[in-house]
Protein backbone atom coordinates (compact mmCIF):
# COMPACT_ATOMS: atom_id res chain seq x y z
CA UNK A 1 0.00 0.00 0.00
CA UNK A 2 1.54 3.46 -0.87
CA UNK A 3 1.18 6.24 1.55
CA UNK A 4 -0.75 9.35 0.65
CA UNK A 5 0.64 12.77 1.75
CA UNK A 6 -1.46 13.94 4.78
CA UNK A 7 -3.90 16.91 4.12
CA UNK A 8 -2.75 20.74 3.36
CA UNK A 9 -4.98 22.19 5.28
CA UNK A 10 -6.09 20.26 8.56
CA UNK A 11 -3.12 17.72 8.57
CA UNK A 12 -5.65 14.99 8.35
CA UNK A 13 -3.60 11.62 7.54
CA UNK A 14 -6.38 9.67 6.52
CA UNK A 15 -6.53 11.00 2.73
CA UNK A 16 -7.58 8.86 0.14
CA UNK A 17 -7.38 9.11 -3.92
CA UNK A 18 -10.27 9.84 -6.15
CA UNK A 19 -9.77 9.56 -9.64
CA UNK A 20 -6.81 12.05 -10.13
CA UNK A 21 -7.56 14.37 -7.00
CA UNK A 22 -6.74 13.62 -3.34
CA UNK A 23 -9.26 14.07 -0.87
CA UNK A 24 -9.50 14.16 3.01
CA UNK A 25 -12.58 12.53 4.66
CA UNK A 26 -12.99 14.95 7.64
CA UNK A 27 -12.77 18.89 6.17
CA UNK A 28 -13.29 17.08 2.45
CA UNK A 29 -10.57 19.32 0.68
CA UNK A 30 -9.78 17.89 -2.45
CA UNK A 31 -6.22 19.02 -4.36
CA UNK A 32 -4.18 17.11 -6.86
CA UNK A 33 -0.83 15.69 -6.07
CA UNK A 34 2.34 18.03 -6.69
CA UNK A 35 4.00 16.80 -9.62
CA UNK A 36 0.74 16.67 -11.49
CA UNK A 37 0.39 20.12 -10.97
CA UNK A 38 4.20 21.21 -11.96
CA UNK A 39 3.93 19.41 -15.28
CA UNK A 40 0.70 20.92 -15.84
CA UNK A 41 2.08 24.56 -15.45
CA UNK A 42 5.39 23.58 -17.67
CA UNK A 43 2.98 22.39 -20.52
CA UNK A 44 1.18 25.72 -20.64
CA UNK A 45 3.76 27.74 -22.83
CA UNK A 46 2.10 30.09 -25.28
CA UNK A 47 4.29 32.43 -27.94
CA UNK A 48 3.44 34.82 -30.13
CA UNK A 49 4.59 35.53 -33.51
CA UNK A 50 8.08 36.72 -33.01
CA UNK A 51 8.44 34.03 -30.19
CA UNK A 52 7.50 36.90 -27.12
CA UNK A 53 6.05 34.60 -24.05
CA UNK A 54 2.12 35.01 -23.76
CA UNK A 55 0.13 35.20 -20.22
CA UNK A 56 -3.12 35.95 -19.48
CA UNK A 57 -4.18 40.08 -18.93
CA UNK A 58 -1.29 40.65 -22.00
CA UNK A 59 -2.36 43.41 -24.88
CA UNK A 60 -1.30 41.93 -28.36
CA UNK A 61 -1.77 43.25 -31.87
CA UNK A 62 -3.46 41.28 -35.10
CA UNK A 63 -0.21 41.14 -37.89
CA UNK A 64 -2.59 39.27 -40.40
CA UNK A 65 -6.12 40.67 -41.72
CA UNK A 66 -8.36 37.59 -40.71
CA UNK A 67 -11.78 36.28 -41.85
CA UNK A 68 -14.32 35.88 -38.92
CA UNK A 69 -15.89 32.32 -40.29
CA UNK A 70 -19.50 32.48 -40.67
CA UNK A 71 -19.47 36.23 -40.88
CA UNK A 72 -18.42 39.23 -43.50
CA UNK A 73 -16.33 40.45 -40.84
CA UNK A 74 -12.71 41.75 -40.64
CA UNK A 75 -10.19 41.25 -38.02
CA UNK A 76 -7.62 44.25 -39.52
CA UNK A 77 -3.99 44.44 -38.99
CA UNK A 78 -2.92 46.34 -36.05
CA UNK A 79 -6.19 46.22 -34.39
CA UNK A 80 -4.82 45.48 -30.71
CA UNK A 81 -6.66 43.09 -28.32
CA UNK A 82 -6.88 43.85 -24.03
CA UNK A 83 -7.13 41.57 -21.58
CA UNK A 84 -6.43 37.95 -23.66
CA UNK A 85 -6.82 34.75 -21.64
CA UNK A 86 -4.77 31.69 -22.45
CA UNK A 87 -6.64 28.36 -23.01
CA UNK A 88 -5.93 24.82 -24.53
CA UNK A 89 -6.51 23.71 -28.06
CA UNK A 90 -6.34 24.41 -31.48
CA UNK A 91 -7.03 28.39 -30.77
CA UNK A 92 -5.22 28.92 -28.12
CA UNK A 93 -5.93 32.61 -27.16
CA UNK A 94 -9.71 33.87 -26.03
CA UNK A 95 -10.39 37.54 -26.37
CA UNK A 96 -13.07 39.87 -27.06
CA UNK A 97 -12.44 42.40 -29.87
CA UNK A 98 -14.23 45.63 -30.11
CA UNK A 99 -17.15 45.95 -32.52
CA UNK A 100 -17.32 41.88 -33.09
CA UNK A 101 -17.40 40.58 -29.76
CA UNK A 102 -15.88 37.33 -28.35
CA UNK A 103 -13.65 35.03 -29.98
CA UNK A 104 -10.49 32.84 -30.15
CA UNK A 105 -7.23 33.67 -31.95
CA UNK A 106 -4.35 31.28 -32.61
CA UNK A 107 -1.04 32.71 -31.21
CA UNK A 108 0.30 32.93 -34.48
CA UNK A 109 -1.19 35.83 -35.59
CA UNK A 110 -0.88 38.24 -32.73
CA UNK A 111 2.35 40.03 -31.28
CA UNK A 112 2.84 41.40 -27.92
CA UNK A 113 2.08 45.38 -27.95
Amino acid sequence: MTTLPPCPKCNCEYTYEDGALLVCPECAHEWSPAGEAAAEDEAKVVKDAVGNLLQDGDTVTVIKDLKVKGSSLVVKVGTKVRNIRLVDGDHDIDCKIDGIGQMGLKSEFVKKA
